[in-house]
């Protein structure tokens, strides 16, 4: 087994010097995370080394093979142009950080962005072998896990995003939204940095195509797709143990030396607007206006990485950062203090280790980071616990470092007053804060990271491999009818809503057409047969729908039986109804709450349906929902049933495989058929020997035996069995 990792950058850019190609290290990004992990487990990986001449490529691709174990996507420098400057950095990037206004949607820059992942797609698949773990990296490749799972059904894919996911207000203005949740469904396991961007993209999937989660498993046709949250670390030892170089002391040295006795602060960030440099700027500006004692006595290392200084929007930021730095230097400096040292270049690895290592504080305020590497990085490199951390609620780290300084960076008067508390906080509560952070970041660190990934992936297909072969499949079909054949005494057990008739939105509306009548007569009409229909409806409605059929009729989950051939209902337990009238008023608020659900009251039971409201409104009120019943029922002869687009209080004392057990059970059946669609009928299921075939319809984790996608290949079976006896 081989790992495949998959990024948009190789780890090594590709560039032609006069004659010879020169290969250097990725310096930052996602790229530069997973070097460490390529090398120690030897894997391979796929990436676009950069533009590079079409006559080179080949020798380029030899190359890297060979010295490196990557495997280049070359791609056409004006494709790479609209798929990587446009639709991954002009739509994605902006949109998935909740910059909405700096969101385009061109058509062309999404064609490209298409073809770029199926170019992908089409390289990988190519070399993928059996059992290979396939670890695909970022919003630049949302598309690629679904395009692998059409080429390679049973491929083994992990996918994570190092970005926020947004919120769905914000997601659904991309016109190609559910196209992007479709390809990233592609996985079997989807990480992302916190649980603030699982939710957020788990509320996409169930508003954008009606799926539902169970604790972080969501069932995408006969897979079963795993969301979990694995929060990126770093190279601990690395960043706390690597002595830095002669040169780079003598800078730091040099910086500190001019500084006396001035405490330093310092920002490191990459040109972009998500990262709230302005802001950080403008709250140093008012700390030295609120604070006039601290000038002279304190100075700010603002290094700022060029990035896509030839976007409109970069370069206005650009030219802002730099007025502000001007504005605040022209009003504060003297000649022998300026308040900011700003310098504008990528600064190599002794330098930022040198700069983590003698800083007093790091300002890391982004406006919106997924995680942001510098605030671990800075405490990792601490090797005397002293200095302090400000840090954005807006980045992911500030799930993990809690003993960070946590600030709004929107607020300015936040930032200011966390300033003034760290240049004044006792040393030893900042070692406190340092070990801390350290000892997190110890137990989480960048190889621990990628070891719990990888190991849930592994579990991750186990998960959709299971629930793969309890599909319904040609080959159960034949074995169901066999032993339906041979036998001569069988018993059906039915569910009506969502087995043998699609769930409708109006309730009312969900009567059984010619076709499902059809076949249940047919079955009831053989003496061999013993059907039943176990439904959660009323009585009233099954006996309208089917009181002329030799059916053995059961109503509200069980609480009503009426058997063939007989036409009297008879109640299971006492009918009591007290308990109603304490439990109707806040059932009745959900009404208000979720426009289009409707309250449906039994005999035995009151019923919250949301089955023509709003998806996300309607499954997140109905956990709420039963969240309160649960607790309001404690103690009491309740039960709180969760269905399917319902939510049910009912007395407790019988569930849909009561009549079974106390009754059909004592017969002697060469044949047993169970079938349902929801947790209402897993007591059924439950209650069957272990020779009974059992169905539960829509692909989930059941006791069922098997699974079946939906109603029509449940009505197909049930035809193939009317057949079967002639």
């Amino acid at each position: 087994m081989t790992l495949i990792l998959v990024s948009n950058r190789l780890p090594v850019t590709v560039r032609r010097v006069g004659h010879r190609l020169d290969v250097q290290p990725n310096p930052g990004g996602v790229a530069a995370g997973l070097a460490s992990v390529h090398r120690e487990l030897r894997g391979r990986w796929f990436g676009w080394p950069g533009s590079i001449a079409s006559g080179d490529s080949k020798q380029v691709a030899a190359r890297l093979e060979k010295e490196f174990d990557c495997h280049p996507v070359v791609l056409p420098s004006n494709l790479a142009r609209l798929y990587y400057g446009g639709f991954s950095n002009g739509t994605l990037w902006p949109l998935f950080h909740s910059f909405s206004t700096y969101a385009r949607y061109s058509a062309s820059e999404w064609e490209a962005y298409r073809t770029v992942n199926a170019r992908f797609a089409d390289a990988i698949a190519g070399a993928l072998r059996p059992n290979d773990q396939l670890w695909i990296h970022d919003y630049h490749l949302l598309l690629l896990p679904g395009l692998i799972r059409e080429r390679l059904p049973e491929a083994r894919i992990g996918f994570f995003l190092h970005i926020p996911f947004p919120p769905y207000d914000v997601f659904r203005l991309l016109p190609w939204h559910k196209e992007i949740l479709q390809g990233v469904l592609g996985a079997d396991l989807i990480g992302f940095h916190t649980y603030d961007y699982a939710r957020a993209f788990l509320g996409s999937l169930l508003r954008d195509l009606g799926l539902d989660n169970r604790i972080g498993t969501v069932v995408a046709g006969h897979r079963a797709v795993q969301v979990d949250v694995f929060p990126l670390g770093v190279d601990v030892a690395k960043f706390n143990s690597t002595s830095i170089g002669p040169p780079a002391a003598r800078s730091i040295a040099r910086l500190r030396k001019g500084l006396e006795p001035s405490k330093l602060l310092f920002s490191i960030s990459r040109l972009d607007y998500t990262k709230g440099i302005p802001e950080a700027l403008e709250a140093f500006g008012r700390f030295l206006e609120v604070h006039p004692e601290w000038r002279r006595k304190i100075t700010y290392f603002l290094a700022v990485v060029p990035s896509r200084e030839r976007v409109a929007e970069y370069a206005r930021l650009k030219r802002t950062i730099d007025e502000r730095v001007g504005r605040i230097n022209s009003r504060y400096s003297t000649i022998a203090w300026s308040p900011i040292r700003y310098v504008y270049r990528q600064l190599d690895f002794d330098e930022l280790l040198a700069l983590y290592r003698v800083s007093d504080v790091a300002v890391v305020t982004p406006l919106r980071d997924g995680m942001n590497l510098i605030a671990k990085e800075y405490v990792a490199a601490k090797q005397e616990p002293r200095g302090v951390l400000i840090l954005s609620e807006m980045a992911g780290a500030s799930k993990e470092m809690l003993e960070a300084l946590i600030v709004n960076p929107n607020d300015v008067e936040d930032v200011v007053g966390a300033i003034h508390r760290a240049l004044t906080m006792p040393l030893d509560e900042q070692a406190a804060r340092i070990r801390a952070m350290q000892e997190r970041l110890r137990r989480y660190d960048a190889r621990t990271w990628a070891a719990r990934f990888l190991e849930r992936l592994d579990d991750a297909v186990r998960v959709s491999q299971d629930l793969a072969a309890k599909g319904l499949s040609e080959g159960h079909r034949k074995e169901i009818r066999q032993a339906y054949r041979k036998a001569a005494q069988r018993l059906l057990l039915l569910d009506y809503d969502g087995t043998l008739v699609s769930l409708s939105p109006h309730r009312d509306t969900a009567r059984p057409d010619d076709r499902a009548w059809g076949i249940l007569k047919g079955l009831g009409a053989d003496p061999a047969n013993h059907v039943v229909l176990v439904s959660g409806r009323r009585r009233q409605e099954l006996e309208q729908w089917f009181g002329e059929l030799p059916l053995t009729l059961i109503a509200e989950h069980g609480a009503w039986v009426r058997d063939r051939g007989d036409r009297e209902w008879r109640s299971a337990i006492p009918l009591e109804e007290s308990w109603k009238g304490r439990f109707r008023p806040v059932m009745e608020r959900f009404l208000d709450r979720v426009p289009g659900s409707s309250l449906e009251e039994k005999d035995f039971s009151i019923a919250w349906h949301y089955r023509s409201a709003d998806v996300e409104s309607g499954t997140l009120a109905a956990k709420d929902l039963v969240d309160i019943l649960t607790t309001l029922t404690a103690n009491l002869d309740l039960q709180v049933l969760p269905g399917n687009k319902v939510v049910e209080i009912r007395r407790a004392g019988v569930n849909k495989g009561s009549h079974f057990a106390t009754k059909l059970s004592r017969e002697s059946w060469d044949f047993i058929l169970a079938i349902g669609d929801d947790w209402t009928d897993e007591a059924l299921f439950a209650s069957l020997p272990p020779n009974a075939f059992s169905i539960r319809v829509g692909i989930a984790a059941s006791s069922a035996r098997l699974n079946a996608e939906g109603v029509a290949p449940i009505l197909d079976l049930l035809e193939s069995l009317l057949a079967a006896r002639r």
